[in-house]
Parts: C-alpha cells; structure tokens; sequence
C-alpha cells in the first residue's frame, strides 16, 4: 500500500478544526528518535532471535514525523473524543459521573502502583489495611458484615454472590433450590449470571414499573433460591413494597439478593440488609469514585450476612497479632474468583473516596443524585414521554414513542447529541420501555450543565416535528458521521499489510 492509498480525508469536529493524518504530515527523513548505528552484533542478534520467516521482506511504509508532531497529533485527537472530563455524560444505571483527581493520584502512587501481591504480608501492611479497612465501611454501609473484594466487576459480582447462595443452600441439603426470580426492570447480566451458575432464571412482569408481590408469589416454592431485585429499579423507582416481598422470600426459606448497580442513589442513606437483603454486590466504578467504561476496570465487592460469610471467597484480610493477615482456611468457602485480591487500583480509589467523605459525605452525594435526577426530569417532562414518573431515584427513563410518530427514533436522538457535544444517554433499556433513553444525570453535575443538556434535548424534540431529516441525519459535526454498526459487526472489512 502506498503512503498516497494511506493518505485519510482530513476530519472536523468539535470546534477543534482539520486535524491532518500522520501521513499527510509526513516528510521524508525526518526522525523522532535517535537510534544507535547498526553493528554486526546487533544484526545478528535480531536474526538469532527472530525465525527468517517472520522477518518482512519490504520495508513498512510508515509517516516519518518529529517526537513533537506525533505528540501533538495524539493530544488534538485526544481531544476530539467525549469523556467525563470534557463533557456531560448521562449514562444511565452506569453513574458516569466526575472521579476526583486525587483519588487518580493516590492509586497511581508507587507505594501501590509498585506494590506485588506476592510480596510478603509483612510488606503489604498498608494494602491490607486498605482492604480491611474499605471491607468494614462497606459492611457498615450496607448491614452486611461478611464482605469480599475479590470480583472484578458488577456481574462478577452478581456471579460471585450466586456461587455463595448455592454453596450455603447445598450446605444445608437443599440442593433443589435452583431457581432465581429476576424482575423485568433488573439489570441483563442478572438472568445471565444465574444461568453461568447453573441455576434456572424466572422472569417476573412488573406493575406500573415494580415488582408486584402477588405475581412475586406465583412462583415462590420450595425450589427458589433468592430473588435478585434491583434497588432503585432500571426505571428509577424505589421498590416500595420492598418489605413486604422480602418477607415473602424468606418465608419459603430462599434469599433477597440485591443488585447494588443503583446503590449511587441509597449510600449513607438507606442499609440494604434493612429492607431485607440477604447479600449483595457493589459497582465500585459506579458509586466509590472508579472511573467507568470501555468494560473496565471495575470492582465488583460482594456484602453478605453472617450466615452467609463462611462461603465467601478466600483470601480474606483479618487482623491477627497486630498485623494483617491473608486468611484462607476456610473450609466452606468457594474459592477464588479472582487471581490475587481483585482490582487493586479499583480499591484504592474507593478507599480514599469514602476516606475523604465520611457518612454525611456519602449522605450528600446520594441526596444530590436523587435531586438532580429530578430536577433533569422536570425540565424534560413537557417534551418526552415519561412512562414512569411523576418522580424518580437517581436516574428516568424517556420514551421517544411520540417523536418516533416522525420517523425520529431513540437512536436518533442519542446521535443528534453529539453534535451538541454531549455524550448519549443510555437507549433501548430497560426492555419494558420501546423507545427508552435511560438518563443519569449524577451528583457531580451543576445546575447550569443540567439546563443546557436540557436545552439541547428540548431543541431535538422541537427538530423531530419540525425538521426530522435533521435528527435522522445525525451526527453531522463529529469525526466520522454515522456509522452503520450492523452491517460492521456483520461483514467487517480486515485488510492485512503486505510482508
């Protein structure tokens, strides 16, 4: 392939201007790293090591720029992509919402970052500290004593604290409990994570976007294992007969599993254990300052009752003889579910997010994720569908039905965002809602970018009446304009430089 066949259309978006290819900043000779001359040493090390057939036999046409061309050409392209630190991020049920700098900072230090967990426990003192320490507030947060950090993310945790409830029920003799209720407002990955554990998921049907304890009844028996309920819901409500379905759990002997994806909403506020959840799991990388996306890296600590503590993962940190300990016999425990003690990083920055809030801390941010939401809500309601509502959690859910009347689709509208600079909210969940865009605004956002979200929101709604070509046709000021995802994922196009 030719530098002239490399050679990309120039890309605008942004406000940021034309940011030029490496190839066409290209100049011939020109070098951005010095390299020391070639020897017959040197050439006979490269041919010992490398097999003559994977040695190219033309040279690699690539841009020859100066270390400050390809620095400042990755800087301009850094900046033409969406993130938290640039832009709103309304990503709902996954709280992207603004990491403090310092919690960055704290668990990039050497004194972690440098660490290894196969050092000896004498020398992992503060690490472990963090662990034992992190391990109590959670238990402390949510009523739920036994804690491990061990899984990687939320459905890692989901997956993690189902092996718990299997070992607990085939510890007492009660290896028929297989079956796992999951309403149709929780999260995908909780039918998922049962069926990887070998257990049966039973899908329930909400009312008015909540569980409702008769249909919860139609299929209590004696084979339940637990029922995993999200709390807020995907919808962004509050299960308000919470007490009364976790009473029903456990009156045929099964448990109250919590999915914490929501927890942004309750910390500081509410104790999951005393609505009645027996274990849990909790999105570090959602609620304790980790940031989140690209599929990680995220932490997903499970929180369990005492009864419940003796089949959680192993190791776990305990303090014995003035010093953290790594504890691991423990007969009835499952396992690993993670090589060493989980994200570390993960960990740390969680540690350190609580470490700096304390209670009322927490009890502020949880309160002003719930007044945000709502605030957000209010300013939308007059334009969009809202199914459920007057009111909600930490996060709502929009229905674009009335603007679909115009050919204009959810999907659409997610994409005509981005040419106001906002990155789209989350589209088409819950499932329950047909063209849901599921919207979370966080605590960490001000008022004024709540309004000017609102505003960009309001004006597509305007344009899906008024101009729908103009929506449909979106994005038009991004690097690259829509793309056609389908036929992608369907028939990729894989070229593969000549040797």
């Amino acid at each position: 392939m030719s530098n002239d066949d490399q050679k990309m259309t120039t890309m605008t978006g942004f406000g940021l201007g034309e940011v030029p290819t490496l190839f066409e900043e290209s100049v011939s000779g020109r070098q951005g790293v010095s390299l020391p001359p070639e020897t017959p040493d040197t050439e006979n090390l490269v041919t010992s090591l490398i097999p003559p057939s994977h040695i190219r036999r033309v040279p690699l046409s690539l841009p020859e720029l100066s270390e400050f061309q390809v620095v400042r050409h990755f800087t301009r392209l850094s900046q033409r992509t969406l993130s938290v630190d640039n832009t709103f991020y309304p990503l709902g049920s996954c709280t992207m919402k603004y990491n403090p700098k310092l919690n960055e900072a704290i668990a990039a230090s050497d004194n972690f970052a440098g660490s290894h967990p196969s050092q000896p426990e004498e020398s992992l003192q503060g690490l472990l500290a963090i662990y034992y320490q992190l391990s109590q507030w959670l238990g402390a947060l949510t009523g739920l004593p036994g804690v491990s950090l061990q899984p990687a993310a939320g459905a890692h945790g989901e997956f993690t604290a189902l092996l718990v409830a299997k070992a607990y029920f085939r510890d007492r003799g009660e290896v028929q409990r297989l079956q796992v209720l999951v309403p149709d407002t929780a999260h995908g990955t909780n039918p998922a994570s049962a069926t990887r554990c070998g257990m049966e998921p039973i899908a329930l049907t909400s009312k008015n976007g909540k569980l409702d304890p008769t249909e919860l009844k139609h299929h209590l028996s004696e084979r339940t294992a637990c029922l995993m309920i999200t709390n807020p819901n995907t919808l962004g409500l509050f299960e308000e007969e919470i007490l009364e379905i976790s009473a029903l759990v456990h009156e045929v002997g099964a448990l109250v599993y919590l999915d914490g994806a929501n927890f942004n909403a309750l910390v500081g506020r509410v104790r999951p254990a005393d609505f009645g959840a027996d274990l849990m799991h909790i999105n570090l990388h959602k609620t304790f300052s980790v940031p989140h996306g690209s599929g990680g890296p995220g932490s997903g600590p499970i929180c369990v009752r005492e009864t419940l503590a003796p089949y959680l993962p192993v190791p776990i940190v305990e303090m014995r003889d003035g010093q953290f300990r790594l504890r691991s016999d423990r007969p009835k425990s499952i396992g690993k579910v993670r090589t060493f003690f989980g994200n570390i990083p993960a960990v740390v920055r969680a540690w350190a997010y609580i470490a700096q809030l304390g209670l009322e801390g927490l009890r502020e941010v949880s309160g002003h994720a719930v007044l945000n939401a709502n605030y957000l809500l209010k300013l939308l309601a007059q334009y969009y569908d809202v199914p459920y509502g007057p009111r909600c959690m930490h996060e709502f859910v929009i229905d674009g039905t009335r603007q679909k009347k115009s050919g204009v689709k959810a999907l659409d509208i997610a994409k005509k965002l981005l040419d106001f600079g906002f990155h789209p909210p989350t589209t088409y969940f819950p499932l329950i809602v047909p063209e849901a865009l599921m919207i979370e605004p966080t605590e960490t956002e001000n008022k004024e970018t709540l309004e000017a979200f609102a505003r960009a929101m309001i004006e597509i709604a305007k344009l899906a009446v008024d101009n729908p070509s103009a929506v449909t046709s979106a994005p038009e000021h991004t690097p690259v304009s829509r793309l056609d995802e389908l036929s992608a994922a369907r028939n990729p196009i894989v070229t593969w430089p000549e040797l």
